[in-house]
């Protein structure tokens, strides 16, 4: 067969899996710069998060977590902080990320330097956890510095990419996205207080409806993180909710349920 016809047909049949939520749990969280909390990966983990992120330095061989390059510590790997702990709950839970073995689990993985070599690192790195890579309910995304569209194909499988929202995509591009992204602040000012304008209120929902037409999920990341602006992504259908608050947005999300 065809490679590209292929990738065609699988991209549509990606297209038929996807449906927008219409209810909202800590499936819809994002855990955000998760690296920064207390307990990474298990604060967000324990709360039955469905994304979360970690920022990624190559620094000689080995892949640092850290927000900045004078943050980075060697102590601080992908795989002590966050492939590790993901194995071991894969081994804990019969090859699921959580008890619940329909729950699914996204690995954002921002790339802070070189996009190619940093990614070629990762997944050297990742070909020694299979049963991270061959589990259908752990997603890898890749965000940040990311290489050009048209090289999103030549990944390997268990390999995805976080668009940007308002982006246009070849189909072949896409059938490598999994989620389409933006900074909040390129279309609002609005703080998080009582209601966004309705000129921002619109372009957001515009935004939003156009993704799900591509059936790709929507993430707004440095956006307000408070209770009245959580309230107005779920009512916009945003996939995930973005925070750096774990405990409050999961007792929202529990509480909304």
């Amino acid at each position: 067969m065809n490679k590209n016809f292929l990738l065609l047909f699988l991209a549509f049949f990606s297209l038929q899996m996807y449906a927008q939520p219409t209810t909202y749990s800590t499936a819809n969280a994002h855990s955000h710069n998760d690296y920064e909390q207390a307990r990474p990966f298990y604060e967000a983990w324990e709360k039955g998060f469905g994304s979360i992120e970690a920022d990624i330095f190559l620094a000689g061989n080995e892949l640092l977590v850290a927000h900045t390059e004078k943050e980075l510590d060697s102590n601080r790997t992908l795989q002590r902080l966050y492939l590790d702990p993901l194995k071991k709950m894969l081994s804990n839970n019969h090859g699921s990320p959580y008890a619940d073995n329909r729950k699914e689990l996204q690995l954002l993985i921002d790339v802070k330097t070189d996009s190619v070599k940093t990614l070629d690192k990762l997944i050297e790195i990742l070909k020694n956890y299979p049963s991270i890579t061959n589990c259908h309910k752990i997603k890898i995304a890749i965000s940040g510095n990311r290489p050009p569209a048209e090289k999103f194909i030549h990944y390997p499988s268990f390999i995805y990419f976080d668009g940007v929202l308002g982006r246009r995509y070849s189909a072949l591009a896409l059938s490598k996205i999994i989620m389409l992204s933006d900074d909040f602040e390129t279309y609002s000012q609005w703080k998080g207080l009582d209601f966004p304008s309705e000129a921002d209120y619109n372009l957001l929902l515009k935004l939003v409806k156009k993704s799900h037409a591509l059936k790709k999920k929507v993430r707004f990341w440095d956006a307000p993180d408070t209770p009245n602006a959580w309230r107005m992504f779920m009512k916009l259908h945003a996939d995930y909710i973005n925070t750096d608050h774990i405990p409050e947005l999961a007792h929202f999300l529990i509480k909304a349920h």
